[in-house]
């Protein structure tokens, strides 16, 4: 039964990696987003789009052999698809291609703050000399510092 328990509570910590926590929120969201994006292509740009080229795309179909269980091709739906992705994958370029600059501003930000001196002033001769120096070389001062 300790491997069960074993498994388990690895199982667990798995689960509660802050990455996962992360990949779970991102499908999430990521499922709400297509839905929206979905909404916008088959209710606004499908419409407005048939308007000016006269036809709406998703009832654009064929039938394939004649009677009444003949299939049909319901390539109208399919265009539609094909907007949906390029909206979707527009959306995403955009939203990574910020995130990205965002972070590139921040972390050249944190670089500048985070460098440490790597030279001092001597107090005696005004001269630029190592941080760890305990004699300046210019004027041989002992440093107190």
């Amino acid at each position: 039964m300790s491997k069960n328990n074993g498994f388990f509570s690895e199982f667990k910590k798995f689960i509660m990696r802050g990455n996962v926590m992360d990949m779970a929120v991102g499908v999430i969201v990521g499922g709400a987003f297509t839905s929206i994006v979905t909404s916008l292509n088959q209710d606004i740009l499908t419409p407005l789009i048939g308007l000016f080229g006269g036809t709406d795309f998703s009832y654009l179909t064929v039938t394939l052999g004649s009677g009444e269980n003949a299939p049909v091709l319901a390539y109208g739906n399919f265009i539609t698809a094909v907007i949906n992705f390029l909206i979707t994958a527009l959306v995403i370029f955009v939203l990574v291609r910020t995130i990205n600059r965002f972070n590139e501003r921040f972390s050249k930000k944190e670089e500048k703050k985070e460098e440490a001196p790597t030279t001092k002033e001597c107090p005696y001769c005004k001269s630029t000399i190592a941080i760890g120096a305990t004699r300046c070389p210019h004027c041989t001062s002992e440093l107190s510092e």
